[in-house]
């Protein structure tokens, strides 16, 4: 399927792709390009990293061409990989987590190792690590950090008798007893998420430290746990304790913004989301995820993204200099982080960088909790699990699943249909 969307790529894209790389890069021995997205939050990183190098290279400069979404950088490794041209590809890419191995193996040429790079592997996750690490051989630096967060209302616990040590350490069952108790008294849901793209199952199971796959197939019908969890969200969504919205528009301005929740859990990179809101200044604490079973702290993580040399890269050595300088560990990689945090929101994976003074400072929004340094330290608890290329197949057909076993259908059936349809679809 991938082979044949590959040269439909190649006639649709060509002309649009070779006329960006022709007006997007400049020349220059000391100059990189880099694809990258998002303007308000990628790009002030790589912003960041420019500047940072720039002290021990000032003729340094990142000629970044911002893309519309990572499908634009996915397109382009894509037409580059199956047409065999690589000279309409940057120096760098910025690349998802979750695909980056079905194109390292797919389009082998599109990608150059960091192997002999300089960075400072042992300053990373493991679980981080996982995805851009294929066969033992390092491809990626490790940019934003996914490791996700459960952000609580502390005003509304409260008001209901709780603290966030309440809700630390806890089992779904005893979360569903509190979470109920507070819709009752304060007409609040604890948790949302946007249902047209449901990660919660995803999430949940790898607090577990369990995946959805086994041995490359889905595992679904066989997976008591992912049962369990489905129950969790499926009692949830019934009691109105957890609120399943309709698209990522209605999870962020309704839900989160329009204050129905007081519980928001998701990758860190929600935050700025849930900071929208400025009357509630100061009410908001964050901890890690329940569990099945309870008596330990959950970690997970969601999203996430991270940095890598193509083929088609003119100066390969100043490319692996400046990424292991600025986000691999090195001695710019605290002042990169710092500013990248300050104007962009995102959050070093990068362990040691979290240790500065920045990170330690509180956050008034958080009740003066130092949320950056605690989730840099919750990143390198976030279990390795199994992923797959189809991961995002699985949780379409999962919460396909969710959806009809809250209408009355059967568990069991709904997740042997899901599981048969993404067997169908991985062929």
């Amino acid at each position: 399927m991938k082979k044949l969307l590959a040269l439909v790529l190649v006639l649709t894209m060509a002309v649009g792709l070779l006329a960006m790389s022709g007006t997007a890069f400049a020349d220059g021995d000391n100059t990189l390009t880099v694809y990258a997205w998002d303007a308000n939050f990628n790009i002030p990183a790589l912003k960041a990293a420019e500047a940072a190098y720039q002290k021990v290279n000032p003729d340094f400069k990142l000629d970044i061409a911002t893309q519309s979404g990572s499908s634009d950088v996915e397109q382009a490794m894509t037409l580059a990989g199956s047409s065999g041209d690589l000279s309409s590809l940057p120096d760098i890419v910025l690349f998802q987590d979750h695909f980056i191995q079905s194109y390292v193996a797919d389009y082998p040429d599109c990608w150059m190792d960091m192997e002999d790079a300089g960075v400072n592997w042992d300053d990373f996750g493991a679980e981080k690590l996982s995805y851009s690490t294929i066969d033992g051989v390092h491809y990626g630096v490790p940019v934003d950090n996914g490791t996700a967060i459960f952000a609580y209302r502390t005003d509304v616990l409260e008001e209901c008798g709780y603290t966030l040590a309440d809700v630390t350490g806890i089992s779904w069952d005893r979360w569903l007893e509190i979470a109920r108790d507070v819709k009752d008294k304060t007409g609040y849901a604890l948790l949302s998420m946007d249902h047209s793209g449901d990660d919660l199952p995803y999430m949940l199971m790898q607090a577990e430290g369990l995946s959805q796959w086994a041995d490359g197939q889905p595992n679904f019908v066989d997976n008591e746990p992912l049962q369990r969890i489905i129950e969790v969200i499926v009692q949830g969504a019934k009691d109105g304790t957890i609120l399943l919205a309709n698209s990522w528009s209605e999870y962020c301005d309704q839900t989160i913004v329009g204050n129905q929740v007081a519980g928001v859990m998701n990758g860190n990179w929600i935050i700025p989301t849930i900071e929208q809101v400025a009357d509630n200044s100061g009410k908001w604490g964050l901890t890690t995820l329940p569990t099945l079973d309870g008596g330990k702290e959950g970690y997970a993580a969601n999203g996430g993204s991270s940095l890598y040399i193509t083929g088609n890269c003119k100066n390969v050595e100043l490319a692996k200099e400046f990424l292991a300088y600025t986000f691999g560990g090195g001695e710019g990689s605290m002042e990169t982080y710092d500013n990248a945090l300050r104007n962009g929101g995102v959050i070093t994976c990068c362990i040691s960088a979290g240790q500065s003074d920045v990170y330690q400072e509180g956050v008034e929004y958080f009740g003066g909790q130092a949320i950056y340094a605690d989730i840099v330290g919750m990143g390198a608890f976030v279990p390795v699990i199994e992923q797959n290329d189809f991961h995002y197949t699985a949780r379409t057909y999962i919460g396909n699943a969710i959806t009809n076993i809250i209408n009355g259908g059967d568990l069991m059936s709904e997740l042997k249909d899901a599981q048969d349809q993404v067997e169908f679809e991985m062929g």
